[in-house]
Formats: C-alpha cells, structure tokens, sequence
C-alpha cells in the first residue's frame, strides 16, 4: 500500500484514475469541491472507490469544518457555523458550547456517512496569537488552551457518535503564523516554554486517532525545516512530548510552505516520521512520481491506519437528525439571548 493520500479530478473516476489507483493502493483519498455536486454523485464515487479496493472501511476523506471551509455546500446541504461560533458560546456559557459543538459534529458526520465519508479533518486545535495571519481566525475554538481541548474533544466524539473519523489539526499549532503556509513558509520565532501554549490542547487530545503536521518552522525546535518535514520535531514533541501514537498526516503536500518537486517533498515527510503524505490536486504525474518514490508504507503505520478507521461507518447515537438539529440551534441561541 502507498502511504498516501490522493485526489481525484472530478465528479466521478477517469478510466486513468481507476486504472493507477488500482496499481498504487494509495491509504486513501481527499475529496474537494470538484468531486462535489449532490447526493447521489457523491455516494457513487465513494462506492466506486471502496469498490475499486475492496475496502469498507476506506479512509475517504473531507474538509467540512463550518463556515469558510466548507465543500458541501448549500442548497444540497446544510450550512454549518464556523467552528469560532462554539468559542464565543463559550465564553458565555461553557457547558452548553461543548453540548452544542458535539451535537454540530454529529450533524456534520451524518451528512458526511450519508455519502460514504469515512473522515472529516475536524477539528483544529491551532491557538490564535495576536497579530497571526488569519488563515485561521474564525477556524479556532478559541485562545485559551483547555477551552480548546474542550471544544475539540466534544467535536471528536461527535463524529464518532456520527461514524466518522475526526482529525485534530495543525500539529504541533498554526496559531502562530504570521503568513499563510498555502503561500509560503511561516517561520514562529517563540521560544520552548512559549511553545508550551500551542501543544497543550494537542497533548489533551494525544489520544485521538488522526493529526495532521503544520508547514511550519519552528526555530526553538528545528531551524532548518518545517514541521512536516522534521524528524526532531515528529519524534520529539509530536510523539514524545505531545504523546500523540495515532496516525499523522502531512498537511496538503502541494502548499507553496514547501521547497521541492512533490515527490521530494512527499520522500522528506515520510523519512521524517509522517505516516501518510495528503496530496490534494489530484494531478496524475505528481501523484504517479509519488507513488514511485515512497516506500512502501511500514507495518506500524497499517497498523495506525486501521486503528484509526475501527468503526467508521457505524453509527453510535441513533438520535434524530431534527433532534440534534433542535438542539444545537437551541444552545446557539443563548448569544442572541445574551445579547
């Protein structure tokens, strides 16, 4: 199997696609607007995906956060708040911000299970510092470090109760960022101990099944490579300080944070620690030259790869989606009664 993640060109399989997919038995795919039109598409090319393996439990996966970052989108399917919302609930009422934000992902996953997704990259963990680039803004669940482990965890057993997978994000913390890493390579100049803020919400949730790297340098840690690509900082403060033993992906391997062709970046990853590298455009050649270029993946990261995929698919809590709905909207109101 390739330790990778690819993506497709469009709403359904090339008969290329089908044909390379079949031959480097990638770990999984991403899907993104372009694979997205409605319902019955979209269950159809994730059926002709798990047929094309033979697995039902393949890591199909999705960025479907709230609000900015959505690919399903409205009329087909329901708006969803940017995850910021369930931080300022919070600040007013802490309890019922956590209730809100898990019955939000439990929506989110059955949307998601619905078509055949088996992952959603949900949710983030990044601690926004004064001054950082916005990139994530309203994405954050707040600047307070439990807040946001409180928050995250809620939103992780959401999904599950929903059957799908969540994956905490951007390990060891973006929140930092004076630029956005799709652009270019941010460098944070904090020292260990100010660092200490960023991983707290990671270590909290060490025990979630997926996380995905941030292209980020870190010069108290590694002055000469980001995140993704650092052994230092995988094996060090990823898997020691933070604790984190499940399955790390690469943030998208495309991003302009990276020096290198795509296969050379996809290599550096790997050899560093990632389990699985996420290449997100879905071009044939740098998906074909990656799965040429890596190895095949190990049996420790097949190992994480299945922990990680256990149940998906399975629903935990059989209540009604309108129930759940009811719910959330019900706490969300609070602001404007508060106001």
């Amino acid at each position: 199997m390739t330790p990778a993640i690819f993506s497709l060109s469009g709403l359904s399989l090339t008969d290329e696609e089908r044909a390379f997919f079949r031959d480097a038995n990638p770990a999984g795919y991403i899907l993104f607007g372009r694979n997205v039109s409605n319902r019955e598409q979209l269950r159809a090319l994730t059926d002709s995906l798990r047929e094309l393996h033979g697995r039902g439990d393949l890591l199909i996966s999705i960025d479907q956060e709230g609000g900015r970052v959505s690919r399903m989108k409205p009329p087909e399917w329901a708006a969803y708040p940017a995850p910021g919302v369930f931080a300022q609930l919070y600040d007013l009422a802490p309890a019922s911000a956590i209730q809100a934000a898990r019955h939000n992902a439990q929506l989110l996953a059955l949307d998601l299970g619905e078509v055949g997704i088996t992952v959603d990259y949900l949710p983030l963990l990044d601690i926004p510092a004064p001054g950082a680039h916005d990139v994530i803004g309203d994405r954050a669940l707040g600047a307070d470090p439990m807040q946001v482990a409180a928050l995250g965890r809620a939103t992780l057993d959401g999904l599950s109760r929903g059957g799908v997978t969540g994956c905490i994000k951007h390990m060891p913390g973006h929140g930092r960022a004076l630029v956005d890493s799709h652009k270019d390579l941010p460098v944070v100049d904090a020292t260990a101990s100010e660092l200490e803020t960023d991983i707290a919400p990671f270590a909290k949730l060490a025990n979630a099944p997926v996380a995905m790297t941030a292209h980020i340098r870190y010069t108290a840690w590694d002055a000469d490579h980001p995140a993704t690509q650092s052994e230092f900082v995988i094996s060090q403060i990823i898997r020691k300080r933070i604790g984190f033993s499940g399955l790390l992906l690469s943030d998208d391997i495309d991003m302009q944070a990276l020096e290198g062709t795509i296969p050379e970046r996809s290599e550096r990853a790997i050899a560093a620690g990632c389990d699985l590298v996420l290449n997100c455009w879905g071009k044939m050649d740098d998906m074909a030259q990656t799965a040429s270029a890596l190895p095949t993946m190990s049996a420790e990261t097949k190992s994480r790869l299945d922990r990680a995929m256990e149940g998906v698919g399975a629903v935990k809590d059989e209540t009604p989606r309108e129930e759940l709905l009811a719910a959330r909207d019900s706490l969300l109101s609070l602001m404007e009664a508060r106001a």
